[in-house]
């Protein structure tokens, strides 16, 4: 495995990567800093949570010239929470260097966005339509851009991009480097390679080393109807410190945090059309642990990267294999061990083989677990606290009442009602949850067109301006191109107020 010192990387940069925890590369990594630093195109297929984002970050930081008062790099990517994970993210790396890099997008004051633009930041990280805006007013201008990343392309091609996209490239100068990494390669990104990418090299991350071998994998086979008593009754038994549950759409996001919060777990939804306060709130209070459970649409999660998740829960199967992947990345990071969780309906079961044929990894059947089982789950929990008391040795104020009380009543009496009124019972009130229908594989292969019920895809991802757009494309079929077949428009029909 290749360490950043064999790169011949500024010291200073070697410092930064060390003072953020890091020693040896990635694959991804390994492979597309070389290549990078060389000038050339490249196109990489990586998943989040591959180190992606230093695989592009580190050269970018690594050319920008300090004494060139211009924008020198451009990130596009699609949702304003990647933009502030990323350059939060370079920021840290180019910190000791000097280099500095700013969020752009849509939904935050331009005003304020341009008085940043005067700060001279050599690096821009942009939503694709705020960026436009940008350039038409001439805030950004693009004459010494001399790289491009495009990430999580194939995102930004279902969230209806890929046209403002070609408009940015188009403008830029052909002089410059183009870097493209999508964790798909639908055709439009490969055309869209094709046409603006000269010679590039191509780098891809397998899926073995997509899938953390970290990751204890299962599935229940559960009805659609049962999937929410099921699910409390998993995290009774498991007490998760930090989850993320994966929803299918913004409705379920939003009805599965609210039964939760009936039920007396401390959740909260994020989703696309949640405004930008409240999104950062959510996300914020998850990072502090102020919230256990995180309920999440695919799209919404993008971005979220928080250490010490122990378990996702796939309340819904996720579109293709690649969003599984996505999704139980999110646990079993910086070596530790963490547990993905997937309710698959019977009429799903086909979904479920894709994955693992994708995945090279058998996903290991769960039973269904009991109401008895879940309140052995919350006994064991109160137990281990007692013990965790008792270990500490924080009791001595509640001697004396308690030698009082074995006076008149027998030990075992005492702490079997003790573990009864600390232990959390199974919360049984009636919650509504609306059923979803089933995926429906298509007959020529798995799930169909990525995130094509993804919550929040055309909606609240970049301002209004975009909103507005991605509106107008999403109804000619999210790709400019009505419904091919009855299947898909009878599949539209369902989803349409998802």
């Amino acid at each position: 495995m290749a360490t950043f010192y064999d790169f011949g990387l500024d010291h200073q940069i070697i410092r930064a990567i060390s003072d953020m925890g890091f020693e040896e590369a990635t694959p991804i990594q390994s492979q597309t800093i070389p290549v990078a630093l060389e000038g050339k195109d490249l196109i990489g297929q990586a998943q989040t949570g591959t180190g992606k984002t230093a695989a592009f970050g580190i050269p970018l930081i690594e050319k920008a010239d300090l004494k060139d008062e211009a924008i020198q790099s451009v990130v596009l990517t699609p949702t304003r929470e990647l933009a502030v994970q990323i350059a939060e993210e370079l920021n840290k790396i180019g910190q000791n260097k000097g280099v500095r890099s700013l969020p752009i997008y849509g939904g935050q004051d331009i005003g304020r966005q341009i008085r940043a633009l005067k700060q001279r930041p050599q690096i821009i990280v942009a939503t694709p339509g705020r960026f436009m805006d940008h350039m038409r007013r001439k805030t950004i201008r693009l004459q010494s851009i001399s790289i491009v990343v495009l990430d999580e392309a194939d995102e930004m091609l279902n969230m209806g991009f890929v046209e403002d996209i070609e408009t940015i490239l188009k403008e830029v100068p052909e002089t410059r480097q183009t870097l493209l990494f999508s964790a798909t390669m639908p055709k439009r990104i490969q055309s869209l390679a094709q046409k603006f990418l000269k010679d590039p090299a191509s780098i891809a991350v397998k899926a073995k080393e997509m899938t953390v071998e970290n990751i204890d994998q299962q599935y229940l086979e559960v009805q659609e109807k049962q999937k929410f008593d099921v699910l409390c009754r998993m995290l009774d038994i498991q007490a998760p410190e930090l989850a993320i549950i994966f929803g299918r759409t913004k409705r379920r996001v939003d009805e599965l945090s609210e039964a939760l919060l009936k039920r007396g777990y401390i959740a909260e939804g994020i989703h696309g059309d949640l405004n930008q306060a409240k999104r950062d709130s959510v996300i914020r209070k998850f990072k502090e642990s102020t919230i256990e459970v995180l309920v999440a649409t695919d799209v919404a999660a993008r971005g979220i990267d928080v250490s010490g998740v122990t378990h996702v829960y796939n309340f819904d199967i996720p579109q293709d294999p690649e969003s599984y992947v996505h999704r139980i990345g999110r646990t079993g990071r910086a070596g530790k061990t963490g547990m993905a969780i997937m309710f698959v309906t019977p009429r799903e079961m086909d979904h479920l083989k894709s994955i693992e044929k994708m995945t090279k990894r058998n996903i290991t059947r769960r039973a269904v677990p009991t109401f008895a089982e879940a309140i052995e789950g919350q006994q064991r929990l109160t137990i281990d606290k007692l013990l965790e008391i008792i270990e500490e040795k924080d009791y001595q104020a509640y001697k004396n009442s308690a030698e009082q009380l074995l006076e008149e009543v027998d030990s075992v009496t005492l702490v079997s009602a003790a573990l009864k009124m600390l232990t959390k019972e199974p919360n049984t009130t009636p919650v509504k949850i609306t059923g979803e229908a089933p995926l429906r594989a298509k007959k020529a292969g798995f799930g169909g067109k990525k995130g094509s019920g993804g919550g929040g895809k055309y909606r609240g991802k970049d301002g209004g301006r975009d909103r507005d757009r991605n509106r107008s494309r999403n109804k000619k079929g999210g790709e400019g191109r009505p419904p091919k077949n009855n299947a898909e428009r009878s599949y539209k029909k369902r989803n349409k107020n998802k």
